[in-house]
């Protein structure tokens, strides 16, 4: 049956997902957590939950030209320059070209190999030759397997070759990264079984304008998800942003009409970000809205909430609200950065150089509680901030020993009192 189905890969004898030959007790089994291969890059490690897994399967999807193949091929010498051999193969580029990308990277190492190959059984062949402590693909969409009738990138070729490689990885401990390609829509190109068959996907994203670029965890079963990693590129490659709530903030002037600082969580830790608005009046029939970085239905709904609960006559305006530096925020947290940011910028009134504000906004105009509200204060008030205006019954149950002046608030209406009085 597997035979007629195509997944030879399963088959007695060949590489199998399965290491032990009979059930055991989960109590009986003993992780080894020392087992992880620590890459040298705090960020990578980060969002890997500590380091890579022996063998693993990872995908990492991005757009082109945001960073992929520069990422993987510097984290290939990092492992390489501590005496592990790694394998690179390229089935994009030839060798030459490879090495001339290396050189801009500054990538020397004598532990790095490099292979420029499409054939997946050639690949499979060097990597038991070779033996290395990880193998990189670039690209999964451009890998075949001779056997199958279809052309390189469809969907079942995608779909096996992944199978053949992550099935090695489990057999033979040795970690495999894939690099995938993604469709206009912003998913991994190729059959959506391909997330499921891997250990870890990561995302690349970012604006090929920008020069920070974010790696999130969208899905890992050795560690949380949603965790990201923070880059800036370079001409020399990428480089890791320690302190990513610094960068998002360095470009921002103090006392600027509909700005407003958020402390959004992002994976494990509080990131400071700033909230722009614009809210002018329209000569046109059908005021524009436009929203950067934010969930649009969720700013509509924000707007909505304004108008009928504080009163802002903002229905014949056009409102562009945005996120500084490329980010994307999804939780619910920042819903009253976003009523301070366009209240600010429709009322022409500044907001307070040293204030961050946060909590979710409800239909009813209530300000409702937000998670992890302690590291969002601390990283506000490492950062020089002084007050911090978050909702009532976060208010209520927090102990914080700092000097930051803390002020709860039980409605949008009495969070712009505060804001603006």
């Amino acid at each position: 049956m597997l035979e007629e189905a195509g997944l030879d890969v399963y088959k007695k004898g060949q590489f199998s997902r399965i290491s032990s030959d009979r059930p055991t007790t989960l109590f009986a089994v003993t992780p080894d957590e020392q087992l992880r291969i620590k890459t040298g890059l705090e960020e990578i490690d980060r969002v890997l939950g500590g380091g890579i897994v022996p063998g693993s399967a990872v995908l990492v999807g991005g757009p082109p030209g945001i960073g992929k193949s520069t990422l993987l091929l510097q984290l290939s010498n990092q492992l390489a320059s501590t005496g592990k051999k790694i394998l690179y193969v390229s089935g994009e580029e030839s060798i030459n070209q490879i090495k001339l990308r290396a050189g801009r990277l500054g990538v020397s190492s004598p532990n790095l190999y490099i292979l420029s190959e499409t054939n997946l059984n050639l690949i499979i062949e060097h990597i038991k030759k070779l033996s290395p402590r990880l193998v990189i693909i670039d690209s999964i969409q451009v890998v075949y397997k001779p056997n199958l009738q279809s052309v390189p990138g469809s969907v079942s070729q995608v779909r096996e070759s992944a199978g053949e490689l992550t099935a090695f990885a489990k057999s033979s401990n040795i970690p495999v990264f894939l690099i995938g390609h993604v469709t206009k829509e912003g998913s991994i190109a190729g059959p959506r079984v391909l997330e499921h068959m891997v250990d870890v996907v990561l995302y690349f994203e970012g604006e090929v304008y920008h020069d920070y670029r974010i790696l999130r965890a969208i899905k890992s079963r050795f560690g949380p998800t949603n965790e990201i990693a923070i880059f800036e590129m370079l001409e020399n490659g990428l480089q890791e942003v320690a302190s990513p709530s610094e960068v998002f903030l360095k470009k921002r002037t103090n006392g600027v009409i509909g700005s407003t600082v958020v402390p959004v969580l992002e994976g494990s830790r509080s990131i400071l970000v700033e909230l722009q608005s614009l809210v002018t009046s329209t000569k046109f029939g059908l005021p524009s809205r436009r929203v950067t970085g934010l969930d649009y239905n969720r700013v509509i709904l924000l707007l909505a909430v304004l108008k009928k609960r504080v009163g802002l006559k903002i229905g014949g305006c056009d409102i562009f609200v945005s996120i500084a530096g490329g980010i994307k925020i999804v939780e619910p947290a920042a819903d009253l950065g976003v009523c301070v940011s366009c209240t600010s910028s429709f009322k022409e009134r500044p907001t307070r150089a040293h204030d961050v504000v946060l909590g979710e906004v409800g239909l009813r105009g209530e300000v409702r509680p937000v998670t992890r509200i302690i590291p969002r204060i601390t990283e506000a008030e490492k950062l020089g901030f002084k007050r911090c205006i978050i909702p009532e019954s976060n208010f209520k149950r927090i102990d914080f020993k700092g000097k930051i002046e803390i002020i709860g608030v039980e409605t949008v209406e009495q969070a712009l009192e505060v804001m603006f009085s």
